[in-house]
């Protein structure tokens, strides 16, 4: 799992701004990473965001990821902003 990957499954949301931390390192040992899930933040800004609530945000990165999770993916960290809140 790169961090690639989920940067590509995450441009449909068209965002202004991505960032994306491979946090796996300070999870050594953790279950899952025994497992070879990742733990991963997003931050990111898209206008796709305007008007919804976090809870919908969240929900619109997790079915971008969908393929990945509980696999490639154990943990989420999301930060999910539209660009007039920055």
């Amino acid at each position: 799992m790169d961090i690639a990957s989920i940067r590509e499954m995450l441009a449909p949301l068209a965002p202004e701004s991505l960032e994306i931390l491979d946090e796996s390192g300070e999870h050594i040992g953790h279950e899952g990473a025994r497992d070879g899930g990742g733990h991963y933040q997003v931050i990111i800004v898209s206008g796709a965001f305007s008007g919804k609530p976090a809870v919908t945000r969240h929900r619109m990165i997790y079915s971008a990821l969908s393929p990945l999770m509980h696999k490639d993916i154990h943990a989420l960290a999301i930060k999910a902003y539209a660009p007039d809140e920055i």
